[in-house]
């Protein structure tokens, strides 16, 4: 029987990170992966494909709206999609195929199959054939992610009616898209095929989209994305959902108590993501769960059981990949006896839509909420010059600072690049910047970071340009 002083099942971006960084601290380490291919959902129909398509599709549609005004003469314009999809699968191969080198370099044994516990300190292996080979282990990490969420009363058929890996995959575009959930899933994927020109409907139960960031980003993005002509029915309780070969009808209630009926070739479901812990027999190592259905951990995630610990979706908090590479590191520091820490109020949150709309920190509501005094500053996109520049004008950025010490709290970006721009913003608030700080900080014109300093220097109402 194989041991190992750490065994993680799952190899997403938790997973694997956690896997490597076990392995650099000199541990013996395996990663059991139930899938063909190593990365996870993120890799494989997640974080990656979308970003493939959400970029292919921006081409696409940047030359069919901007082109022209920038001087370049395009002609007819046509999509081949079946190429999309093609290029798409290239990235996740290259993508993946870039895990299992990690695996090999870093000397981790890879096993294939469903990882189960036997008992506390004992995996089993079981193979696509029913094989069960079984493994000693001292330290197990659970890594095993999320599936897409649905409703009791919605049957997913996989063909008409989707979650989020059909919507990666499909052979047509959509001639109407029916989105039910206005969060990130749902509005990406919706971007997509907006661009490539299917009628796209986003029916929301709640009042605005993107319901827990900031009201302005909601606002901001909700108001952007129409103007793409992404329909937008908020408030909007669904009732039923049916298929057929070729259709599918949704039935929702508005606010009003109004029966409304929407028609679609396509109804993709985007209503969150729950934890993924089928088939890992828990209860033979005495793991507890929560009642949401998550693996229940301490700040160190580390379960009930003292050697066994948890990451990423299938524990509490935000289901983000970067989030999950984060508890990896912690954890496997954390097993050697260091003392590592993640401050959970600095991870970044992100919707790739474009604009692109990024986050970190506290929102508005959420001081307001706790009583907090602060001052906001505010920036335009569309005055700076790189914006000008490049036709990226919609958007802003929004500083949020403690009243009194002027400490950042929480920084709100909506426009071209947000998701690379919000990098700064987290680092400043992880060494506890000030607004000031920011503000008396150098940025290179022309870029959209300037637009970060500018909503800075607005804290103390002395932005230069606006």
């Amino acid at each position: 029987m194989s041991k190992y002083d750490v065994t993680i099942i799952g190899s997403g971006p938790g997973g694997y990170v956690a896997a490597i960084r076990c392995a650099q601290l000199g541990l013996k380490t395996a990663i059991i992966e139930k899938y063909n291919t190593l990365g996870g959902t993120c890799l494989n129909v997640g974080c990656i494909p979308s970003k493939a398509l959400l970029d292919s599709s921006h081409h696409y549609h940047d030359a069919i709206h901007n082109f022209e005004k920038h001087g370049i003469k395009t002609g007819k314009l046509s999509v081949d999609f079946k190429q999309m999809i093609t290029r798409k699968d290239e990235v996740v191969s290259q993508t993946c195929d870039g895990i299992t080198f990690l695996m090999k370099k870093n000397k981790i044994d890879v096993f294939t199959g469903i990882g189960s516990f036997k008992d506390a300190t004992h995996i089993n292996i079981t193979d696509s054939k029913g094989k069960i080979e079984t493994i000693e282990t001292t330290n197990t990490i659970i890594a095993t992610g999320s599936k897409p969420s649905t409703f009791p009363f919605i049957k997913l058929d996989k063909k008409r009616v989707i979650t989020s890996t059909e919507a990666l995959s499909l052979k047509e575009i959509p001639k109407h898209l029916v989105v039910i959930g206005g969060g990130v899933i749902g509005l990406e994927l919706g971007s997509v095929y907006k661009r490539l020109g299917s009628e796209v409907s986003v029916i929301e139960y709640m009042p605005t989209i993107v319901s827990t960031m900031d009201t302005m980003l909601s606002k901001e993005l909700q108001k952007s994305l129409k103007k793409q002509k992404i329909k937008f029915y908020t408030s909007h309780k669904v009732t039923s959902v049916k298929g057929t070969a070729k259709e599918v009808t949704i039935t929702a209630e508005n606010k009003k108590g109004e029966t409304v009926e929407f028609k679609g070739d396509y109804c993709l479901i985007s209503v969150g993501r729950r934890p993924y812990t089928d088939g890992l027999a828990l209860d033979n190592a005495g793991v507890k769960m929560t009642e949401k259905g998550q693996i229940e951990t301490n700040s160190q995630l580390q379960t009930n059981i003292a050697n066994i610990y948890a990451i990423g979706d299938v524990v509490k908090g935000a289901m983000l990949a970067h989030k999950a590479s984060e508890e990896g590191e912690l954890v496997a520091e954390t097993i050697i006896g260091q003392k590592p820490h993640i401050d959970y109020n600095l991870i970044p949150g992100v919707v790739y839509t474009w604009p692109e709309v990024a986050a970190v920190g506290k929102t508005e509501q959420e001081l307001k909420d706790a009583g907090v005094d602060y001052k906001v500053g505010s920036f335009p996109m569309r005055a700076l010059g790189r914006a000008r520049a490049s036709m990226d004008l919609e958007g802003q950025v929004k500083v949020i600072a403690d009243a009194k010490t002027d400490e950042i709290l929480g920084v709100h970006i909506i426009g071209a690049r947000a998701a690379d721009m919000i990098a700064e913003a987290v680092v400043a608030m992880e060494f506890r910047a000030s607004s000031e700080d920011i503000a008396r900080t150098s940025h290179a014109h022309p870029t959209f970071t300037e637009a970060i300093k500018e909503a800075c220097m607005a804290v103390e109402k002395r932005a230069i340009h606006s």
